[in-house]
């Protein structure tokens, strides 16, 4: 049977359909309901027609694909927390002023250098029942630490999250509202009650088990660099891991083992599954086999936190099991479609997840190119099939993660065949060991001659990834990738192959109106690019950068020192991608720039200003001592702009006086960057 002949397959393409669209083009709830019943409606009359009839009504398909795009659209809606009434979003004056929060600690995060950051779940607003996920931001120095379950009360202001306010950057505030996080709020110790009681749920346990385990290893005095290390492959933890190790593990094209995924949940059914090998494969004997697999698979996926990617696999793989113990060998691609129907069904913003996205991708082209690629070639060899297999798997996952790669960061490690060849057997020991020391670390301090074989096959690992990132002429940076080379990609990589399984004439035909269409997207968006014009001030905290853009050519304009001897800065280098643009030069800020006939004043901390200018647009920078009301009734602008280098409360004086002159005010530090075409 055909992978697309099973019915689920295109059930399941149009429930995913229903959520892209419900995504990006929200249907009113009413009218989606009204059309999801009419299909139901439909359904049942065409089927008792069929089964009347004794023969089939095409138009019977057509219902059930209806209902499916509805069913994902409404799965949607119903998992969107700011639809809920009970939402803190709808409660106004949680925005406006401090009110009294009581709310309870899920998960802690990465703290950065200020504060120490969790999710949390409100309780109430001033004694009123509310509901809806939020990020806490705790000082540092309040307190000791918290745990997961601690029930807190502070009287603070809720702030929505910002968006992004440099071009092209990652927009955080999209990423949080996609995990139904919408707003955050900073807290110190002066305004947290602590209430006595701890709400004891799945979080809270996982929390615990952590806890426990990270005590019981450094009582065994495990070296911090490779316990963190541990935690990530493990557990899931990376809140720990240093940025120099993150950064090596991209270099090398390894950061995949860092997040739980399908590759860790393999090793450890593996394990499972060796462990259960002396229980003989009876019908009641499979039945305990299967029942250990899943409890055991689920078990793991509560102490890793229930994230994506581990959900993801751990109902893959239950399937699987499923399936073996059905003695099913069922097609893979079936269980795989299953595994995501279910996943959206209760959760379909995991949709939206890069690393669900990326899972599912590497691991359909695994199973689908992977062997067709081991045809080529059948080492009698074991090391050289070792080697081989390897090869294959990493090829096939990486051709398929590829477009998206580059579509979300821009990079691509050359060297990422040397690396999962080097890494594989040392991450299956590790794997296995670390179950051990684990479930060791639950009840007691593991012995210190298994934590030290532990803790130096870490080191190996991270040796072995440090070794490959070193070589830095392989990692190709800051390349740009819109969604037309996605697409387009994505359809070539798919053609070649469909054509390579049977090459034919027609297929190939279809090949070569893949590349040109790759070749017609590259020229579409050359001739975009070339075709735009725009100047801009960023958002750069205590410096001015300003750039102005023709085509692919950038000029900047800017006091920082850095910048201006030549080193990369983050906030321009996200803009030169996004507009596949170069820079053509770099200048100290001049108080006088003309832009597409508009004339451009800048005041600098001098504060100096000549009468006869008379600007179309006037930039204020480095908090310049000024009588407001003067500079404008001398220079008239059609609007003023203050960068981020100024201070906040000279800002607020100038946005006043602004006002009152009825002058347009656009504070960058507040605003975002100021854009003119």
């Amino acid at each position: 049977m055909k992978v697309f002949d099973f019915p689920l397959v295109k059930i399941t393409i149009w429930f995913l359909i229903g959520i892209l669209v419900f995504y990006y083009a929200p249907i009113n709830i009413v009218i989606s309901i009204f059309a999801f019943v009419i299909g139901i409606v439909a359904f049942f009359i065409l089927y008792l027609l069929a089964k009347r009839n004794k023969k089939t009504i095409p138009l019977f398909g057509v219902t059930t694909y209806f209902i499916s795009f509805f069913i994902g659209g409404l799965t949607l809606l119903l998992h969107t927390d700011s639809f809920q009434k009970t939402n803190y979003i709808h409660c106004e004056k949680a925005f406006q002023s401090a009110q009294q929060i009581t709310f309870t600690l899920r998960e802690k995060l990465k703290s950065n250098t200020y504060n120490d950051r969790y999710t949390a779940i409100i309780n109430n607003i001033n004694g009123t029942n509310y509901s809806g996920k939020i990020i806490v931001n705790i000082s540092k120095d309040s307190l000791q630490p918290l745990i997961i379950g601690n029930i807190l009360k502070a009287e603070t202001k809720l702030i929505s999250n910002a968006p992004s306010k440099n071009p092209n950057q990652f927009d955080y505030s999209k990423y949080l509202s996609d995990r139904q996080i919408f707003t955050q709020i900073y807290v110190d110790k002066s305004q947290i009650s602590i209430n006595k009681n701890i709400k004891k749920d799945i979080w809270y346990y996982s929390d615990c088990l952590h806890q426990r385990i990270i005590l019981n290893l450094k009582k065994a005095h495990f070296n911090d660099a490779e316990m963190n290390v541990a935690l990530a492959l493990i557990l899931g933890q990376q809140q720990e891991i240093s940025s120099e190790i993150i950064q090596d593990y991209q270099y090398s094209g390894a950061t995949h083992i860092l997040s739980v995924s399908g590759l860790h949940v393999g090793f450890i059914m593996l394990f499972i599954n060796f462990i259960l090998k002396p229980i003989p494969n009876t019908r009641k004997g499979s039945f305990i086999k299967l029942s250990c697999i899943v409890l055991a698979l689920t078990l793991f996926a509560i102490i890793s936190g229930l994230s994506p990617s581990v959900l993801r696999s751990v109902v893959m793989f239950s399937f699987v099991a499923t399936g073996n113990h059905l003695r099913r060998s069922g097609n893979i691609y079936h269980t795989l479609l299953v595994s995501i129907f279910l996943i959206l069904l209760f959760e379909p913003y995991f949709l939206f997840d890069v690393g669900f996205q990326l899972s599912y991708i590497a691991l359909f082209f695994i199973l689908w190119l992977q062997p067709l690629l081991n045809k080529i070639w059948a080492p009698k060899n074991k090391f050289l099939n070792y080697i081989w297999n390897a090869l294959t798997v990493s090829f096939a996952a990486q051709i398929g993660a590829f477009p998206l790669c580059l579509y979300y960061f821009h990079q691509f490690p050359g060297l990422f065949f040397v690396t999962n060849i080097a890494i594989i057997p040392v991450l299956a020991f590790i794997m296995i060991a670390g179950i051990i020391v684990m479930i060791l670390a639950t009840f007691i301090t593991p012995p210190q001659i298994i934590i030290n074989v532990f803790e130096k096959s870490i080191y190996l690992l991270n040796y072995i990834i440090h070794y490959v990132a070193s070589f830095k002429s392989f990692v190709i940076l800051d390349i740009s990738f819109n969604f037309y080379y996605l697409i387009s990609f994505y359809l070539l990589i798919i053609i070649a192959i469909i054509w390579f399984l049977k090459p034919n004439f027609n297929k190939l035909v279809l090949v070569l109106i893949s590349i040109i269409l790759v070749q017609f997207s590259f020229l579409y968006t050359k001739r975009e690019i070339e075709n735009q014009n725009e100047f801009i001030v960023y958002n750069a905290k205590k410096r001015t950068i300003i750039s102005s853009r023709t085509g692919q050519k950038i000029t900047v304009f800017t006091n920082d020192t850095l910048l201006l001897h030549g080193t990369k800065n983050n906030t321009l280098n996200s803009y030169l991608i996004g507009n596949y643009s170069h820079l053509e030069s770099v200048k100290k800020v001049e108080n006088l720039l003309f832009y597409n006939g508009r004339k451009i004043f800048i005041i600098d901390s001098t504060g100096i200003f000549r009468d006869n200018i008379q600007p179309d647009i006037l930039i204020l920078t480095q908090s310049p001592k000024l009588n407001m009301d003067r500079v404008l009734e001398t220079l008239h602008p059609s609007i003023v702009i203050a960068d981020a280098s100024n201070s906040i409360s000279i800002q607020k004086r100038w946005k006043l006086t602004c006002s009152k002159k009825k002058i347009p005010f656009h504070a960058i530090a507040e605003k975002g960057f100021y854009k003119i075409n």
